[in-house]
């Protein structure tokens, strides 16, 4: 049986309103980050109370998710780009240690 080689890295889950989406994506971008994913019409209760997932007029109304898997040295510089972002607008981060496949997948 072939063993799969993990190598270590940091997954980033943004939590934010896809209006921002946009804005979210070129910080990474720029930041050096090689792919995303973004999972759309989230559901969930926080601080403000449940957040229904479903679209009312547009996609800009709704809460998304934006998941990228990073070295770490690229944690501190995205940190950086959204704390102003988080200093004015809804959202949140997770930061967490994962192991991943196919490392080649996630370095530029």
């Amino acid at each position: 049986m072939t063993s799969l080689n993990l190598s270590p890295l940091k997954k980033i889950e943004i939590i934010l309103e896809g209006a921002h989406q946009e804005f979210a994506t070129d910080l990474l971008d720029r930041a050096g980050v090689t792919g995303y994913t973004i999972v759309g019409n989230l559901s969930g209760k926080g601080r403000h109370g449940f957040h229904e997932g479903h679209l009312m007029f547009n996609e800009d109304a709704v809460l998304i998710m934006i998941i990228v898997a990073v070295p770490a040295e690229l944690v501190e510089p995205i940190l950086e780009g959204f704390s102003p972002f988080f200093g004015t607008h809804t959202g949140v981060m997770f930061i967490s240690d994962i192991q991943v496949s196919r490392l080649v997948k996630f370095k530029s």
